[in-house]
């Protein structure tokens, strides 16, 4: 989807949904490619602390999508795109356990598209 900054597949709704029967409320973190990788990470709303230099990014399906402020700056180009694919979630990410785990895909967007896209929230 064109004009914004992430969005989700179908598969990766679904994970989503079934994570918030569980759970309640959910953001996600682009993680940094600490302990984890480059995973998504989804966390309850309350157990994970938006730093002050991170980036929203956007929503999916009403749950907030944040990056650190530094890998925007590198991935300010791209959209982001939530997907779900079979395999482990991230150790601390909700995902975890359930045989199926986010995967961020992403595109590059065009110059049109760049200059059209919304600040972001800091």
């Amino acid at each position: 989807m064109a004009g914004v900054r992430v969005s989700a597949t179908d598969a990766a709704r679904a994970l989503l949904n079934e994570i918030r029967a569980d759970h309640g409320d959910v953001l996600f973190h682009q993680s940094g490619g600490c302990c984890d990788g480059s995973s998504p990470m989804c966390y309850q709303v309350g157990d994970f602390y938006i730093g002050s230099s991170d980036v929203k990014l956007g929503e999916i399906d009403g749950a907030e999508v944040y990056i650190s402020g530094p890998q925007f700056e590198a991935w300010k180009h791209t959209q982001l795109i939530l997907d779900a694919v079979d395999g482990r979630g991230g150790m601390f990410s909700l995902d975890n356990g359930r045989e199926k785990r986010f995967l961020t895909r992403s595109r590059l967007f065009s110059e049109d598209e760049l200059e059209a896209l919304p600040a972001v929230e800091t």
